[in-house]
This record gives C-alpha cells, sequence and structure tokens, in this order.
C-alpha cells in the first residue's frame, strides 16, 4: 500500500495538470471564435472533460480568462514599451495602435478584454494600466513636439479607441480584414493639430466616467 500511494498521486497530478492544459487551450479557441460570453460547457466538451472538472481548476470565469490571455495580452505590453521609446510620438502612437487593431480583429476573446471591463482578471487590469500609461505618455510627448492638438486628454482617446475596437470584428466580418485602418485614419487624423476656428463640443471624460462607460458596453 505504502508504495502504491506516491504513485497514484503522481499520477493525479500528472491528470489535473493535462486537464487544466487542456482547458485553457480549449479556452483559447473557443473564446476567439464566440467571445468571453462562449458558454463555458462548449468549453468543457472541447477540452474532453467534464463540468465539474472545468469549474475545480477555475471557479470562476475570470480565472479561466486571466489563465488564457496572460501571455498573450503581455505582448501588447511589450508593443507599448517598444512605441515609448519611439523619438516621434506620433510614429509610436500610430505605430502601436495597428499592433492593437490587428490583435483586436482577429482574436474576439482579446477584443472583448481590451474594449470592456472585466474585474478580477489580473492580468487584464495590468494591461489597461499599461495602455493608459503609453497612450497618455505619447499624447503628451506628442502635444509638446506639435503633433497632436492640446486640447486632447487620454480619456478621449481611450473612449475612442474602446467604441471602434468593439467594432472591430462585425467591421472585418462585413468587409475585410483590415478594414479597420480607415475608421482609424479617420480618428487618428482628429487627434492632430486644429485649425484655429475648431473647438471641440463637451467636456472630455473624467477617468470614473471612461471607467463607467467600459463598463456599461
Amino acid at each position: 500500500m505504502t508504495g502504491g500511494a506516491p504513485g497514484t498521486t503522481a499520477h493525479r497530478r500528472r491528470d489535473a495538470r493535462r486537464n487544466r492544459e487542456l482547458l485553457v487551450e480549449a479556452a483559447l479557441e473557443v473564446f476567439r471564435e464566440q467571445g468571453l460570453a462562449a458558454a463555458l460547457d462548449v468549453v468543457a466538451r472541447r477540452a474532453g472533460v467534464g463540468n465539474a472538472t472545468l469549474y475545480r481548476h477555475f471557479p470562476r470565469r475570470a480565472d479561466l480568462v486571466d489563465a488564457v490571455f496572460r501571455d498573450q495580452l503581455s505582448d501588447t505590453m511589450t508593443a507599448g514599451e517598444e512605441a515609448r521609446t519611439a523619438t516621434d510620438a506620433w510614429a509610436g502612437l500610430t505605430g502601436y495602435l495597428e499592433v492593437v487593431f490587428t490583435v483586436l480583429a482577429t482574436d474576439r476573446g482579446t477584443n472583448d478584454l481590451m474594449t470592456t471591463s472585466l474585474e478580477g482578471v489580473a492580468a487584464l487590469e495590468a494591461v489597461h494600466a499599461h495602455n493608459h500609461r503609453t497612450v497618455d505618455e505619447l499624447l503628451r510627448r506628442g502635444q509638446t513636439q506639435g503633433s497632436v492638438r492640446s486640447d486632447v486628454v487620454v480619456e478621449d482617446v481611450l473612449f475612442a479607441l474602446a467604441a471602434l475596437g468593439r467594432a472591430v470584428p462585425a467591421l472585418t466580418a462585413a468587409a475585410t480584414f483590415d478594414a479597420w485602418r480607415r475608421p482609424l485614419a479617420l480618428f487618428l487624423a482628429g487627434l492632430r493639430p486644429p485649425s484655429p476656428t475648431l473647438t471641440l463640443p463637451a467636456p472630455a471624460l473624467t477617468p470614473a466616467q471612461l471607467t463607467g462607460t467600459l463598463a456599461g458596453l
């Protein structure tokens, strides 16, 4: 009996690790196809395990989402760090947004994460904070360099990007994969210094208002 117990325990641990890996792989596929609202029993079936096994490993949807997208979101953060090193802030900003929107067009799950708000996902909270810092820094430098209008704040940009990014899956499905480039280019053109007679209507969003808007989406 004493000789069999360690082997049995090790076998169970291997099975548990493998089940967790299968669930993460299946969830990545399902979330990419259907978004984060996909039924979790679909994930379990695709992984070849029961619902009880899924909830044993991931008691909350947020736990599964965090495990699935942690690496993908870290790639976006790396792109932001590279953008911050650009001498030309405008080139850094536009290059960074092209990377982000390419991801939004190819992955429904990541699109849901980056354009809305989901509580309890540590990786998402980190990437939102990193994205805020990246855009804010590039905006401020762009304003100093004269390439960005002086009355734009980071909440203006993040709200517009979330709204535009949310539409990307439908846009690419209805048109072409890179159809998002046109509305993004039009939006970016609006960040350029204006003519002397052009003023923006309504005040800018506060950070709290932006958070509430994203949660409402």
